[in-house]
C-alpha cells in the first residue's frame, strides 16, 4: 500500500469518533438497544479530574469523560434525565426515540471520589450464586451506567483454594469437606464456616473459572480494576494436624466449625500465601486490589498479635503487586485498630460498610470510632440491605445527611471513595439510584427534590398521582430515621416463624416500628389509580406490584396483631375470623407476586438447577438454593443458631408451599387451645427441611396480568366494594 494512502487512514482512524471504533460503550448502547451506538458520539479526552459532559453535535448526543466509566456515567445521566430512560435491575433495555432529545446546553460533572466500589461478600451468595454469564454481563453495564470502578470479583475463588490445597497434600475429597456449596460460599470466604453446601462436583470449579475469566475480561475493556480476594491466613481447621502449622482456632459460628488462622509469626505464613498467589495469578492475573477481612466475627480461642498480623498480610500482597491496595470491610470491630495502625497511608481502602446508619469514620452512631479510620483512605458506603430480604426500605434524609457531612468534617479528609455494599441486590432500585448519584452532586439535594426528577427518569412521564405515591413512601417506609438501627427492611410477618410474640422475621434484624403501616396502603391505592395509563410500562409494572406486596404485609402485620390479641381474650369468633383473613392474604400475596419474573421463588431454582450438568449437579444445586432461603443451615443453625429464615424470601410459591403450611399448623394448635385441647409444641424445623429436600419444580414464568391481579389483590385486603 502506498504510503501516504496508509499514513491517510491512520490520520483518518485518529480523528474518528470513538463511537465508530470497538469500545465498550458501543457494546453497552447496541445491548441496550440495537442501532442505539449510532445516535450517540463518545469522546475520551484525559483529565487528572474525574467527570462527564453531555454536549450535542448536530442530531447526534455527545457523552464525553476521562475513561469509559466515567461515559457510562454520563449516558445513563442522559437516558434519565433527557430521554426518561431508566435502566435498572427489572430491566436493562430500552426502546430510544428515533431522534434523541438534544442537549441545548453543555452538561458538565465532576467527582473526587475516584474509588467507586461495588458488591459485600454476601452478593455474591444471596444474590448472584447461580449466575451465568448472560447474566452477569448485564450486571457489569449495570456497574458501568452507574460509575462502578472498583468491584469486589470473587467469582472462582474457591478454584484458587483447590489447586493451592492440592499441592499442599489435601485429598480432593478433604478440600470439598472444606469448600462450601455454591450458596454458601460467601460465609467460607469470610472464615466463618467449612463445607456446608458442598462437596461441589468437578464441573463446578471449572464452571466458575471459565466464568470468571469473562467477567474479569469485560471489566478491563471498560477500565474497571477488579478486587481479587487476597490472602490473610485461613486455612482448614485442621492444619496444625496435617501441615505442621501454628494455628489460631475460632469459636464455632452458628454450630460450624469455622477454619482457622495462621498465626503471623508462623514461617510458613509466607510460603502459604506465595502459593496462593500463584495459583490465583495463574488464573485470573495480577491485582491492583485485593480483599481481605482477617477475624471477622470472630470470637478467637487464643490470642493474636493484631499488629503483626496486618504487617505480614501486608507484607506477603506487596510481593504480588507493589502497588496493590488491601481493601477492608469495616464490619463491628474490624478492621482491628492494632491491624491498621502501623500500616502506610494509601496501602489501603476501609470500606465503610454502613455509613447510611452505623457510620464507624467519627460521627454518633452504634459502631463510633472517635479516631475514624485514623490515616487510611476510606469509602463511604451503603448497606441498605440483608440477606436480600424483600421489602420497600431506605434511609433517604440519613443517608443525605451523613454523606454530606463529609464535605465539612475533618474526621473524612481522607474519604476517597463510596461503595455499594448490600448482602443483596435486585431491590430498592430508588435508593441505589440515589446513592449512586450522590459522588456527582456536590451539592446537597432534598430527597424531594431528588425522588421529582427520578421518577419522571424511572416512568418516562411526570404524573401527579405517581409523585403522591412516592412523597407518602418518601417520607414514611423509606425515611428510617437516625437511631433505629434495623438491618434492612421492615420484615413480613408471613415469612416468620410463628409465635405469640412475632415481631421480626429474622434474629439479627433489630427491627423497630418506624412508619405508620397504613401509609404503603394509600401509595399503593394511588398507583393503582393511575395504573391504566401505564400498561406495558416495566418501571412502573415492577413498582406496581413492590408497593401492593407491601401493602399487603403491612396488613398483614396489622391482622396477626388482632388475631393473638382475640386468642389472649378468648374471643373465638373474632380469632376464626381473623385467623381466616390472614391466611387468605398471604395466599393472595402468592399471587399478586406471581406476576413477576423477579418474585417467583422459581426463578431462584431454576437458575441454580441450569449450572448443574447431571441429575445430581442439578439437586445439589437446587438444594443449595432451597436451604439458604429457609432453614440456612441443619437444625442446630436453624434453631439454636438461629439463622433460619434470615435470607427469608416474600416470593411466589414460597409463600404458599412454605410460609402459609407453617401459620396453618400454628393457627390450628391455638384454635385447638381454644377448644379446650392442650398446647401443641410445633417442631418447625421437621415441616421445613421437607420442602429444602423436595424437587416439585417451580416455574420462572409469570402467571396473570400485574395489573389486573394487583387491583383485584388490593380490592380484596382492603375494601372489597371498591373497585378501580
Amino acid at each position: 500500500m502506498n504510503a501516504k494512502i496508509t499514513r491517510a487512514i491512520l490520520f483518518g482512524m485518529l480523528i474518528l469518533p470513538l463511537s465508530l471504533l470497538a469500545n465498550p460503550i458501543k457494546g453497552l448502547l447496541e445491548r441496550i438497544d440495537e442501532g442505539a451506538s449510532k445516535k450517540f458520539i463518545i469522546e475520551i479526552r484525559k483529565s487528572n479530574t474525574d467527570f462527564f459532559e453531555l454536549d450535542q453535535k448536530g442530531r447526534k448526543v455527545v457523552v464525553r469523560g476521562n475513561n469509559y466509566i466515567n461515559v457510562a456515567t454520563g449516558l445513563n445521566w442522559y437516558l434519565k434525565y433527557y430521554a426518561g430512560i431508566h435502566l435498572s435491575w427489572n430491566g436493562m433495555k430500552a426502546e430510544l426515540p428515533d431522534v434523541l432529545p438534544p442537549v441545548t446546553k453543555k452538561e458538565r460533572r465532576e467527582t473526587s471520589l475516584t474509588q467507586r466500589y461495588n458488591f459485600n461478600y454476601c452478593t455474591y451468595s444471596y444474590t448472584m450464586a447461580f449466575w451465568d454469564w448472560e447474566r452477569w454481563e448485564r450486571e457489569i453495564d449495570w456497574m458501568a451506567l452507574h460509575g462502578i470502578n472498583l468491584p469486589l470479583a470473587a467469582v472462582g475463588q474457591e478454584c484458587v483454594w483447590f489447586n493451592m490445597l492440592k499441592k499442599f497434600g489435601y485429598s480432593k475429597e478433604e478440600i470439598n469437606e472444606f469448600i462450601a456449596g455454591p450458596a454458601f460460599l460467601a460465609w467460607w470466604a469470610m472464615n466463618n464456616l467449612e463445607g456446608w453446601g458442598g462437596p461441589n462436583p468437578d464441573s463446578w470449579y471449572t464452571q466458575q473459572e471459565a466464568l470468571q475469566k469473562k467477567i474479569l475480561k469485560r471489566m478491563k475493556e471498560y477500565g474497571i480494576e477488579p478486587v481479587l480476594p487476597g490472602y490473610s491466613g485461613m486455612v482448614p481447621h485442621n492444619a496444625d494436624k496435617k501441615m505442621g502449622l501454628n494455628i489460631t482456632e475460632s469459636a464455632p459460628w452458628n454450630g460450624f466449625t469455622r477454619p482457622a488462622i495462621l498465626q503471623p509469626f508462623d514461617p510458613r505464613f509466607e510460603e502459604m500465601a506465595a502459593a496462593y498467589y500463584k495459583e490465583q495469578e495463574a488464573l485470573f492475573g495480577k491485582a491492583n486490589y485485593y480483599s481481605m477481612d482477617p477475624f471477622h466475627e470472630s470470637k478467637m480461642i487464643g490470642e493474636i498479635d493484631y499488629d503483626a498480623a496486618g504487617q505480614i498480610i501486608m507484607k506477603t500482597m506487596k510481593r504480588v503487586n507493589p502497588k496493590a491496595i488491601w481493601v477492608v470491610q469495616a464490619w463491628d470491630k474490624n478492621p482491628q485498630y492494632d491491624m491498621i495502625k502501623n500500616l502506610k497511608n494509601g496501602d489501603m481502602l476501609i470500606l465503610d460498610l454502613f455509613s447510611e446508619c452505623r457510620p464507624q469514620w467519627g460521627i454518633p452512631s452504634l459502631w463510633q470510632r472517635k479516631e475514624g479510620f485514623i490515616h487510611h483512605n476510606w469509602a463511604f458506603c451503603f448497606l441498605q440491605n440483608f440477606g436480600a430480604n424483600v421489602g420497600l426500605h431506605g434511609r433517604m434524609d440519613q443517608l443525605l445527611e451523613n454523606f454530606y457531612e463529609t464535605k465539612t468534617n475533618p474526621l473524612a479528609k481522607h474519604m476517597t471513595g463510596f461503595g455499594l455494599t448490600m448482602e443483596g441486590s435486585e431491590n430498592n432500585p430508588v435508593m441505589f439510584e440515589l446513592m449512586s448519584e450522590l459522588p456527582w452532586r456536590p451539592e446537597k439535594i432534598t430527597k424531594e427534590e431528588w425522588l421529582k426528577d427520578y421518577l419522571v427518569a424511572r416512568y418516562g412521564v411526570k404524573d401527579e398521582k405517581i409523585e403522591q405515591a412516592w412523597m407518602i413512601l418518601a417520607n414514611e417506609i423509606y425515611n428510617c430515621p437516625r437511631g433505629n438501627n434495623q438491618q434492612g427492611p421492615h420484615e413480613s410477618i408471613f415469612c416468620g416463624r410463628p409465635s405469640l410474640t412475632n415481631f421480626q422475621v429474622s434474629s439479627w434484624s433489630k427491627m423497630k416500628n418506624y412508619y405508620d403501616p397504613t401509609t404503603t396502603a394509600e401509595a399503593a391505592r394511588l398507583m393503582l389509580e393511575v395504573a391504566e395509563k401505564y400498561r406495558g410500562n416495566n418501571n412502573f409494572e415492577y413498582d406496581l406490584v413492590d408497593i401492593v406486596r407491601q401493602a399487603i404485609a403491612d396488613r398483614g402485620r396489622i391482622v396477626y396483631n388482632h388475631t393473638i390479641a382475640d386468642f389472649k381474650n378468648f374471643d373465638k369468633r373474632s380469632f376464626d375470623k381473623n385467623h381466616k383473613e390472614f391466611l387468605n392474604l398471604l395466599l393472595l400475596q402468592d399471587k399478586l407476586l406471581g406476576t413477576r419474573k423477579e418474585f417467583r421463588v422459581g426463578n431462584w431454582i431454576e437458575k441454580a438447577r441450569k449450572l448443574g450438568n447431571t441429575p445430581e449437579e442439578k439437586d445439589l444445586y437446587e438444594w443449595n438454593a432451597r436451604v439458604q432461603i429457609t432453614t440456612w443451615g441443619n437444625r442446630y443453625c436453624a434453631d439454636t443458631g438461629k439463622l433460619r429464615d434470615y435470607a427469608h424470601k416474600e416470593w411466589n410459591g414460597i409463600l404458599k408451599d412454605f410460609y402459609y403450611k407453617r401459620w396453618e399448623a400454628y393457627w390450628k394448635t391455638l384454635k385447638d387451645q381454644l377448644e379446650g385441647k392442650p398446647e401443641v409444641i410445633l417442631d418447625y424445623y421437621a415441616m421445613e427441611e421437607p420442602w429444602t429436600l423436595d424437587k416439585t419444580p417451580y416455574s420462572s414464568v409469570p402467571e396473570g396480568d400485574a395489573i389486573n391481579v394487583a387491583k383485584e389483590v388490593y380490592n380484596l385486603t382492603f375494601n372489597p366494594s371498591m373497585s378501580f
